[in-house]
């Protein structure tokens, strides 16, 4: 028996609109939807009338759930893998299944669309033909200092990616290492209270100090 394939489905990172054709009529298709939060993929699977096993995919059961799905993919079932919002494999367990299966020999197929960091860098007003994608900087301070002097001279563009509860701490951080820099603060991309905000780090910083940070922020240097 021929084993099945694994798509790497991108779904939108706000508005439900953004979803391509393709990855729907793909969602439609697989045997089973993994993904990292099912009440969430539940919501985008309802709205296009697509029903299909939904399994849990994250950072805490990534491991144990691996060998099951790659007993499926064996067994000739085709997985479709989804993340929370956007590109699957970027800063979340996805990469886990993904080199599994090409270890495996299995089918591992592309099926494009959103990515935050890829729309927060086009309306930044950054230069966009060199960059790079740091993700999630460390927790503690410490070491995500030390990563910021590391990157103070890149001549590149940097992408960051930031939770609400940490953006203050990693604005203030920038500007102890980095000064106190013209950036791009990005949350919200795609959804009613899509915000971007280009000005100086400090006062970018202040403004989240007086004003609660809600939805997860790409920032951009």
């Amino acid at each position: 028996m021929a084993c099945g394939s694994l798509y790497i489905v991108a779904t939108p990172i706000g508005n439900l609109d953004d979803i391509t054709v393709r990855a729907v009529d793909t969602l439609r298709a697989v045997d089973i939807i993994a993904c990292e939060d099912t009440r969430r993929t539940s919501i985008l699977t309802s709205k296009y009338g697509i029903s299909k096993p939904l399994v849990s995919f994250y950072s805490h059961n990534q491991l144990s759930r691996t060998g099951q799905l790659l007993k499926s993919l064996e067994a000739g079932k085709n997985v479709a893998l989804v993340s929370d919002a956007g590109t699957p494999g970027i800063s979340d367990p996805g990469y886990v299944i993904i080199k599994a299966a090409i270890s495996g020999n299995i089918p591992v197929i592309p099926v494009p669309g959103p990515s935050a960091l890829i729309s927060a860098l086009i309306v930044s007003g950054k230069p966009t033909h060199k960059f790079v994608f740091e993700g999630f900087l460390s927790n503690k301070q410490s070491q995500r200092r030390k990563r910021l002097r590391e990157l103070k001279d890149d001549e590149r563009t940097i992408i960051l990616y930031e939770s609400p509860h940490r953006i203050v701490k990693l604005l203030e951080d920038i500007v102890h290492e980095m000064g106190d820099r013209e950036i791009v603060c990005v949350r919200e991309l795609t959804k009613k209270f899509e915000e971007i905000k280009r000005e100086k780090a400090a006062d970018i910083a202040a403004f989240y100090q007086k004003n609660t940070a809600k939805g997860e922020f790409v920032v951009i240097l």
